[in-house]
């Protein structure tokens, strides 16, 4: 396999750790290649001027004097691939969006393209030429000169503290430990290296150090530049930010709400190393990495750590944390039986645990997996265990598995053991013969339920006869221990079951699956199926939707195939696609399967419970499993994922023999249904230490949000095979936007200590609407024709008059939607933002063009108005002419969504109430039309997805309206806070609490 190449290395492998060593290297100048509108490259060498007020570049066919740009005439520069020029055609993939970087200048917003061998050259570049922007008029001296800066003085009392001696010099081995613990995670050989490598140069060696020394190794060792280069984009001020850039930060790229300056002090207070910083309200550098290192920045929504779902639902509308084996701590062929498995699972959340019931020596019946099983446990001491361990982790039901192999009279003692020891906990009521779904987790919190079989009604005896499953047989007759009681001739072997055992059975009643026809006709809800996960796989495959519409009233639980002597686990995800409730995983057996497990059930205060997505639960609603696009109804988004840096990564377990050399890349891999599984990965970081830089972007499409997940892997990238480093996963829905770290674990799941990755998360709606088009087609029709989601017929002529009175409704819709999207998406691109930027990033962007110019052309937002106007007083340059047209467009489209989504959507909800007047009629209506087999499937497939679409498109107008309205919030609130807004005291606030709109009922 060959190795990708990475540039992530400065010249000299010089660290760019403040603005005074940007400006250094553009003092020196270097090799840019310069891109024509032509398209062509060439390189030249760009230098910025002794007095800091220009740059030049050579060789030029213009004279000196031409071939340079002023410092003052700059209004902005763009990272990436921002002005049309990069984004053309012929450009595109000759280098990475990381690579490329644009100066806007002069009265004509005039855009000089550069492309830099390397992202670091890039940030050195954007960050210098942003600080001579900002204070070039104000200091033309380099920076770092005169008064010490906030953080050197603070090192400095760091160092003065710790010259016990006050000699002003301290000893090496003191000072590495200082620098340790100030940077938990650094190795100490690196700082030692470090100490070497200063004493070396300033030609000072020996055993102690002085202050500037340590405050020099301190800035090279302990300066993120990534993390530097994003404090100098906020900072108004030369290199901390202050409470207003804070706030600014927090809401414009965290997109945080309701930030207060208060808010900003309690950071700053908390995270900020340095008394001065604290008292005057400053973030510089080191609070900053520490802010963003810290759990108030952490990329899982805090919102999800504790319950935050709808716990009222019935129980079969959840997804249940469930164990297979849960107490064996080896594989299921050699493994030892050890009760701590127990402890440890319930510990996670488990909400299901399997018990398998055999004979005891000692008249008592044990648990164990198989009889080849070293060591057995008593039932009794097991059952004691879950008492007292049940609801630690969680409040709500435990379901116990009971699979019983052992003699009706140790089955006695067995109903005893769990009566007496789980007393009130265990659920013993009968089922409400009146009702048609289980009860909710929130009326069954802190009962167990005991799933088993029951003895029929027609059995008075104190034991009798029952079907038994497959579950656990194939297993025993591995081993010898086949039951003697087999039928002849195949069939269900049947089993003795005492009557003790069987009264403890109430709401989770096993029985054994027929086909789903029976089920939709015979099964009540309280009676669930259990499922071998190649019966299950099938089933999956060959008819996603039955699956789907069983899983809706009954609990089905899947179990690993016997074939899995090694313990491994099977992918959840191949059966929560269908809305199978319990996929019992082998809790003892790390890898992506339980990784996939524990992230998922990680999103809901980790209470073992996950509301299923709507479309899975709803009584009418078409959703195929297989899908291979976005579904109707449902908004598909885009995930934008830069993978920038990563922090403290360990070396591969059992790669000594490679010495320190740890190449990684990382992996971004999203689980969920098949149209949204991919995989993509960064370029390989060569050489790069325990801190490697990527600075790579990544996209994901996810068609169904609610069940995607997102797992990163970091791989250590090596001949003979990659080698795992570490891994977290996060349910999609649990993502923060914005700079996050994320909390690397190892391949059991456990936490690594300060290995992190540092990303930008942003996820936007897809560009338009409809089916996504492949690639390719849009290009052979010239131009993307817009598709429009459309209800299907039936073949019953009433039912098809009432949808086909949506078409237009429909079609309106989605040309509302589109409208603005496309209108937003031109907006954003002039302003040289991407698709994922806000309205706010907009309008501050345009502001900074107009304020970093003295002859700047005055353009103002009335705010007075309700969609504000962007008005031009005189001439104005081409660029910005274009931008307010695009504007005018944006806020036209918005105002015509906002004005004209109520009346669309009361049609959509007025045909998708009366299709519902038809569904209890519907059985009827099929009979007297005399559909039946394909034609009939077919009818109530239609009927399904009619109802979908309608539901999903009014949502999606509901939610693009509310989006309409927080973008004009956006603008109000930008332009009063960045002074081009004028007539300001009409803030649209009411509006953006106000909810025109009613959800639609389930």
């Amino acid at each position: 396999k060959k190795k990708t190449v990475s540039f992530s290395s400065m010249p000299n492998d010089r660290k760019i750790n403040s603005t005074a060593a940007c400006i250094s290297l553009m003092l020196e100048g270097c090799e840019l290649k310069k891109v024509r509108s032509n398209s062509r490259m060439y390189s030249r060498f760009f230098v910025l001027d002794a007095d800091m007020r220009s740059v030049r570049w050579e060789p030029s066919k213009k004279d000196s004097e031409k071939a340079k740009i002023e410092i003052k005439s700059v209004k902005e520069v763009r990272v990436g691939k921002k002005t049309p020029v990069l984004r053309s055609n012929g450009l595109s993939d000759q280098f990475p969006d990381e690579c490329a970087f644009s100066i806007i200048y002069g009265d004509n917003y005039e855009s000089l393209d550069l492309v830099a061998s390397s992202a670091d050259v890039v940030s050195a570049w954007v960050m210098g030429l942003r600080y001579l922007v900002s204070y070039g008029k104000h200091s033309p001296e380099a920076p770092g000169t005169g008064h010490p800066s906030l953080r050197t003085s603070w090192i400095s009392s760091v160092f003065d503290l710790a010259d016990l001696e006050k000699s002003g010099r301290i000893p090496v081995s003191r000072a590495v430990q200082l620098i340790k613990a100030l940077n938990p995670g650094m190795k100490t050989s690196t700082i030692e290296l470090k100490f070497k490598e200063l004493q070396k140069a300033s030609e000072r060696p020996g055993t102690e150090v002085a202050c500037d020394l340590f405050v020099e190794a301190y800035c090279e060792l302990c300066t993120r530049p990534e993390i530097f280069f994003l404090l100098v984009q906020f900072s108004s001020n030369k290199e901390y930010l202050g409470v207003k850039d804070l706030l600014m930060f927090l809401e414009v790229e965290q997109g945080m709400e309701g930030v207060t300056e208060e808010k900003c002090l309690e950071i700053v207070s908390k995270y900020e190393p340095s008394k001065e910083g604290r008292e005057k309200g400053y973030l510089a550098i080191d609070g900053f990495t520490r802010y963003l290192l810290s759990a108030d920045c952490s990329i899982f929504d805090p919102q999800h750590r504790k319950v935050c779902q709808d716990m009222a639902q019935p129980l079969s509308h959840y997804y249940i944390s469930s164990a297979h084996s849960a107490c064996l701590l080896e594989d299921n062929f050699w493994g030892r039986s050890d009760i701590t498995g127990y402890i440890s699972a319930l510990g996670l959340g488990c909400r299901s645990i399997e018990l398998v019931l055999w004979d005891g020596p000692e008249g008592e019946p044990v648990v164990y997996t198989s009889p080849s099983a070293a060591s057995c446990v008593p039932f009794r001491a097991v059952v004691g265990l879950i008492d007292q361990h049940a609801f630690t982790a969680s409040a709500y039901p435990l379901i116990l598995c009971l699979v019983v192999r052992c003699s009706a009279p140790q089955q006695r003692l067995a109903a005893q053991c769990l009566r007496k020891t789980l007393g009130e906990k265990l659920y013993l009521e009968p089922p409400n013969p009146v009702a048609s779904y289980l009860p909710s987790p929130e009326e069954l919190k802190g009962r167990i339920l005991i799933k088993g079989k029951k003895l029929p009604p027609t059995c008075e005896d104190s034991e009798g006869e029952v079907s038994d499953e497959e579950e656990g047989w194939e297993l025993a007759r591995r081993l010898g221990q086949e039951d003697r009681e087999a039928p002849e001739g195949g069939g269900l072997r049947r089993v003795r079951l005492s009557r003790e055992l069987s009264e403890l059975v109430s709401l989770c009643q096993a029985v054994p699956f027929q086909d789903f026809e029976s089920s939709r006709r015979g099964q009540r809800y309280w009676e669930m199926c259990s499922f071998s996960e190649v019966e299950a796989g099938r089933f999956a495959n060959e008819c996603p939707a039955e699956l789907v519409s069983y899983n809706k009233r009954f609990l089905s639980r899947i179990y690993p195939s016997p074939m899995r002597i090694d313990a491994s686990n099977m992918n959840p995800q191949d059966f929560w696609k269908c809305g199978c409730q319990m996929v019992a995983m082998n809790y003892q057996t790390p890898g992506l399967m339980m990784d996939l497990n524990a992230g998922w059930f990680r999103q809901n205060g980790a209470c073992g419970y996950v509301l299923r997505p709507a479309i899975m639960r709803e009584e009418v609603s078409y959703f195929s499993a297989n899908a291979k696009d976005s579904l109707p109804g449902v908004p598909a988004q885009l995930l934008h994922l830069k993978v920038i840096s990563g922090q403290n990564l360990p070396k591969p377990k059992g790669s000594g023999a490679k010495g320190e050399v740890v190449e990684p890349y990382v992996c971004a891999e999203i689980h969920g249904i098949p149209a949204d599984c991919a995989e993509h990965r960064t370029k390989t970081a060569l050489q790069s230490g325990d801190n490697p830089i990527f600075d790579e972007s990544l996209e994901f499409q996810i068609n169904l949000p609610e069940l995607a997940v997102l797992r990163f892997v970091v791989l250590d990238d090596d001949y003979i095979g990659d080698e795992f480093i570490a891994q977290y996963t996060i349910p999609f829905e649990c993502l923060q936007p914005g700079y996050r770290h994320v909390p690397l674990q190892s391949l059991a799941g456990e936490p690594l200590p300060h290995a992190t990755l540092f990303v930008h998360v942003a996820i936007t709606d897809r560009r338009g609407g409809g089916k996504g088009h492949r690639r390719g087609l849009a290009g052979r029709r010239g131009r993307r024709v817009r598709e429009y989601t459309s209800t299907k017929a039936t073949g019953i002529k009433a039912i098809d008059e009432v949808f086909r009175t949506a078409t237009q409704p429909l079609r309106e819709a989605t040309d509302l939607r589109e409208n603005v999207q496309n209108a937003l998406v031109s907006f954003k691109e002039l302003c040289g933002l991407t698709p994922a930027a806000n309205m706010k990033q907009c309008i501050l962007t345009v502001s900074t063009w107009l304020l970093h110019s003295d002859s700047a052309p005055s353009v103002t937002l009335n705010l007075a108005e309700q969609y504000p106007p962007m008005e031009a007083q005189g001439p104005i340059p081409d660029l910005l002419r274009k931008v307010l047209t695009a504007y005018e467009t944006m806020i036209q489209t918005s105002r015509t969504l906002i004005e004209s989504a109520d009346a669309v959507y009361g049609k959509l909800i007025q045909a998708q109430q009366a299709g519902m007047d038809f569904h209890k009629e519907l059985h009827r209506i099929e009979t007297k039309e005399g559909l039946r087999g394909r034609k009939l499937q077919k009818a109530l497939e239609s009927f399904a997805w009619n109802i979908t679409v309608l539901k999903g498109q009014a949502d999606l107008l509901k939610h693009a309206k509310a989006e309409a309205l927080d973008n004009l919030w956006q603008i109000h609130n930008a332009g009063q806070s960045c002074g081009i807004g004028r007539n300001g005291s009409a803030s649209p606030e009411p509006s953006r609490l106000q909810t025109p709109l009613e959800p639609i009922p389930e």
